[in-house]
C-alpha cells in the first residue's frame, strides 16, 4: 500500500492525472522537446593511426547505440527536454568509454609490464573513474530499478487489492 504521507513526483501527477485535484508539488518543469542525437565524430574524432581510428569508431557505434536505447525510453517514462540532452551525452560518453577500457583490459589484461616490473594496467583505473560517473547518470535519468523507487507507484483504485485483507 501507498505511504500517504508521500506525494508523488510533479511528472508522475501530470502523466497518471490527477483526478482528485490536489495541489501539483512544485518542482521544476522543462518544455519537452524532441532529442536529436548528437554527432558522435565531434567527440571522438578521427585519428590519422589506424588502430586509434578503429577505437574511436567502436566508441561512436556504442554510444549511439546507447542514445538510441535509453532516450525513447526516457522520452515516455519522464519526458525529455532540451537542457537534458548535456547529461544524455555524458552518460553515453561514459557507457563508452567503459566499453573501450574492457577491450584494452580483454587484450593486455589486467597487469602490463611497466618501467618497474609488472604493474597494474591503467585502463583499470580510469574505468572505475567512469563507472562511478556511469553510476550517478543512472541515478541521475532513473536508469536502474532502484532509482525508479523515488517514482511513487499509483495508488490501487480500490480497496479489494490488498492481498492481506
Amino acid at each position: 500500500m501507498a505511504d500517504p504521507q508521500r506525494k508523488k513526483p510533479a511528472l508522475q501527477v501530470i502523466r497518471e492525472g490527477n483526478p482528485g485535484k490536489r495541489a501539483i508539488p512544485h518542482s521544476a518543469t522543462v518544455p519537452p522537446s524532441e532529442l536529436t542525437e548528437p554527432d558522435w565524430r565531434e567527440t571522438f574524432h578521427s585519428a590519422n593511426d589506424p588502430k586509434q581510428e578503429s577505437v574511436n569508431s567502436r566508441c561512436r557505434s556504442v554510444a549511439s547505440r546507447e542514445w538510441r536505447r535509453v532516450v525513447p525510453v526516457l522520452q515516455i517514462a519522464v519526458g525529455l527536454g532540451e537542457v537534458d540532452s548535456t547529461v544524455l551525452k555524458d552518460y553515453c560518453i561514459s557507457a563508452a568509454r567503459i566499453d573501450q577500457c574492457e577491450r584494452e583490459l580483454s587484450e593486455n589484461g589486467l597487469l602490463v609490464m611497466g618501467e618497474r616490473g609488472w604493474q597494474k594496467n591503467g585502463a583499470t583505473t580510469i574505468a572505475g573513474q567512469y563507472r562511478s560517473q556511469l553510476a550517478r547518470y543512472i541515478r541521475e535519468l532513473g536508469l536502474s530499478p532502484s532509482a525508479r523507487t523515488a517514482i511513487a507507484s499509483p495508488e490501487p483504485d480500490d480497496d479489494d487489492s490488498d492481498i492481506w485483507d
